[in-house]
């Protein structure tokens, strides 16, 4: 009989715990301003914390729970049907849901996926910490934040033309330029991509953090190579960060700067429709309206979130980031803190929902430079039909 108490009083406080961080990531798909998401996040930690004292309290003190927690009949009614639905959440819907994400396999759009770890502060011979607000993080035991993953992946693609059957895209996303990780890491990362030869070059977005990091942007970027053209979108960092002027840097390195709009170029004889998507942080949202059928469509969106909008309009290859493949995923159980609506289901990886094969990557850094089993990447994606 205890056991199974026990066991009912962890559903609960699982599921608790769950419930709140489900709520907080459905915020941060918002384009809401930062002070009030910030509030909202210590709110939900206050709320999360004060949930699992008052269970405990009310497990292991029933009689003293009872006094504090005394509400009247109405209040303890509702007191139970929480506990309940937290029972139900934490002993089956977060069991299911984590045992569906272990035994998923990838799509079989992803053909083969090659992957070479590089611990760039080894290249180094030190730690290219700098100097970011939140650099003392860095120091933990264990952060893999200069350990980055050069992954390369072989996609077949539906509708994608005989003469780019091996085209190659490099996807870099979230960079988040804020001091740390310093500049010299990300011009480290930026040489071995090139080194690549691809030839098309996608950023998705938040690429500075900071108001005195514009900078870096150029002698950054500015080392990657491109055989045709490269392209950019902007994220919700950036929004907060004089986006104008993170335009105006990257278009100085030859770098189309997409916003929520879409371009045409001639590839290998074959015409790309290129579209950039930065909602719902930018509006309105990409007018297609103009836009001719039947061609190849790829979307640069900084959110996986817009992957129904994707759908809608035909669009067969996405690349997004945003994620960042939740920084700090747990054994078993993956990632946790994912800002997206959809909660965990697109933190990274590769997904295909028909007709659109999404490719989410894992960023290379964040604002809160953290990363346990979860390494920052780029990745060179070779398209195949």
């Amino acid at each position: 009989m205890l056991v199974l108490e026990m066991i009912g009083f962890s559903g609960v406080c699982i599921g608790h715990t769950a419930l709140l961080t489900l709520s907080i990531n459905w915020w941060y798909s918002f384009a809401l301003p930062a002070r009030f998401l910030s509030c909202l996040r210590l709110a939900h930690g206050a709320l999360v914390v004060g949930g699992l004292v008052a269970f405990t309290r009310a497990y292991w003190f029933p009689s003293t729970a009872a006094g504090i927690l005394s509400f009247g009949p109405l209040g303890q009614s509702a007191a139970a049907a929480y506990a309940l639905l937290c029972g139900f959440i934490g002993l089956g819907y977060v069991p299911l849901l984590t045992l569906w994400r272990f035994c998923r396999r990838w799509p079989a759009a992803l053909r083969s996926n090659h992957t070479a770890t590089v611990d760039v502060a080894s290249r180094l011979g030190y730690k290219p910490i700098g100097r970011g607000k939140y650099r003392a993080l860095a120091h933990l035991p264990g952060n893999e934040i200069f350990r980055v993953d050069f992954a390369e992946r072989t996609l077949g693609v539906p509708q994608l033309p005989v003469a780019w059957d091996g085209l190659t895209i490099l996807h870099v996303s979230d960079l988040h330029l804020c001091g740390t990780p310093d500049r010299v890491f990300f011009q480290q990362v930026m040489d071995l991509c090139s080194a690549w030869e691809p030839d098309l070059v996608a950023i998705t977005g938040d690429i500075v953090d900071s108001n005195h990091h514009h900078r870096w942007i150029v002698p950054i970027l500015g080392r990657l190579r491109w055989r045709l053209a490269a392209f950019a979108i902007l994220g919700n960092h950036d929004a907060r960060r004089e986006p104008v002027l993170v335009r105006r840097r990257l278009q100085r390195l030859g770098i189309r700067v997409l916003a929520n709009a879409w371009e045409q170029l001639e590839v290998r004889g074959e015409p790309l429709i290129v579209i950039g998507h930065e909602g719902p942080w930018f509006r309105p949202a990409p007018d297609l309206t103009a836009c001719p059928l039947g061609s190849f469509r790829l979307c640069l969106s900084h959110t996986p979130d817009n992957i129904r909008w994707a759908q809608q309009h035909d669009i067969q290859l996405m690349l997004a980031g945003h994620n960042h493949g939740g920084q700090i995923r747990l054994p078993l159980v993956g990632s946790v803190i994912v800002p997206s609506r959809y909660g965990r289901r697109y933190d990274c990886g590769t997904f295909f929902e028909p007709p659109t094969l999404l490719h989410v990557s894992r960023g290379l850094s964040g604002k809160e430079p953290v990363r346990y089993n979860c390494r920052p990447e780029v990745a060179k994606l070779v398209l195949r039909r």
